[in-house]
């Protein structure tokens, strides 16, 4: 090596190389250094971990399991929504098909003569030709209860209670 004096420094100027290797090509070839520890410790490496403290990391862990909670309470309630409203349409569709039922063997009674011929005389008064039809009507039964007096002299609760409680007038 040459060495070059100046200003009290020695300057050192590198030796050619003869394997032609680059400087960065000789440094992948050496073996990784280990870094200097620290003089903490172990302890004190392990809990400052990614540089946080125990505290920080807590508050962390806190907000992911918030913004997870939060990320899947709404798909959740839109999924037990759709399971309640499902249960309610097939419970629905149960009590139509059971009205079906109902009404095609109401249809099928119907379309019998006989029964058309019975329903027509009871529900609308029809009478076969050559038949007298009575109608009875039973006393009291046809005719509105009087109206009350005006001067009669009751008070309105009075007369109220009257009604309610069924004496004569």
């Amino acid at each position: 090596m040459i060495e070059e004096r100046g200003r009290g420094r020695v300057r050192r100027k590198p030796r050619p190389r003869t394997d032609g290797a680059t400087p960065t090509a000789r440094r992948r070839k050496q073996e990784p250094r280990l870094a200097r520890a620290h003089t903490r410790g172990v302890v004190a490496v392990t809990s400052d971990l990614l540089g946080l403290s125990s505290a920080k990391r807590a508050a962390i862990l806190a907000m992911v399991v918030c913004a997870v909670a939060l990320t899947v309470a709404v798909p959740l309630r839109n999924y037990v929504g759709q399971r309640q409203e499902l249960a309610a349409v097939g419970e629905q569709q149960r009590v139509l098909a059971a009205e079906v039922d109902r009404l095609t063997e109401e249809r099928a009674r119907l379309a019998d003569p006989a029964e058309a011929a019975a329903q027509a005389r009871t529900r609308l008064g029809y009478v076969e030709p050559g038949e007298v039809p009575y109608v009875v009507q039973l006393p009291g039964a046809g005719e509105p209860p009087p109206a009350p007096q005006v001067g009669s002299g009751l008070t309105w609760y009075q007369a109220l209670w009257r009604d309610v409680s069924g004496e004569p007038r």
